[in-house]
């Protein structure tokens, strides 16, 4: 017999624990990983200290706002998607939202609700490949 999962857990998912603080890092970590970034990485293109950067991919901090911004430049990931996370909102595909703003590949598979991060992973592997072959 299985236990639920706590808000306590990583999610496989990248943001889907109960506690938004805690949804919120994992959201992080899982575009970093998508970027293939290490977190020092990171940390040199957000001016975030590694220490900072790893409380909040641990769901430990509440980012203010100007991190989160920092990050979500650093990710190639909307700001307000990443205001969202960490506000605790879940963010959908709007409509509306993109008109006149062209939605890349890359950002539609990293913002895809229903792709597992193996599975965003793995087709951001063959999109790129298939752009590489072409430059």
């Amino acid at each position: 017999m299985t236990n639920p999962p706590n808000d306590t857990e990583t999610s496989v998912e990248g943001g889907d624990r109960i506690d938004p603080v805690a949804a919120f890092g994992d959201y992080v970590r899982s575009q970093r990983k998508l970027a293939e970034l290490s977190l020092r990485q990171l940390s040199d293109l957000t001016s975030l200290s590694n220490p900072y950067l790893s409380k909040l991919e641990r769901g430990l901090h509440q980012p203010s706002v100007n991190a989160v911004t920092n990050i979500a430049k650093a990710l190639g990931v909307p700001a307000e998607t990443l205001l969202a996370k960490a506000a605790g909102l879940v963010p959908g595909f709007d409509k509306d939202k993109n008109k006149g703003e062209r939605v890349t590949t890359e950002q539609a598979i990293k913002q895809d609700p229903a792709l597992s991060d193996d599975q965003k992973l793995a087709l951001l592997s063959v999109y790129r490949s298939f752009v590489d072959e072409d430059n």
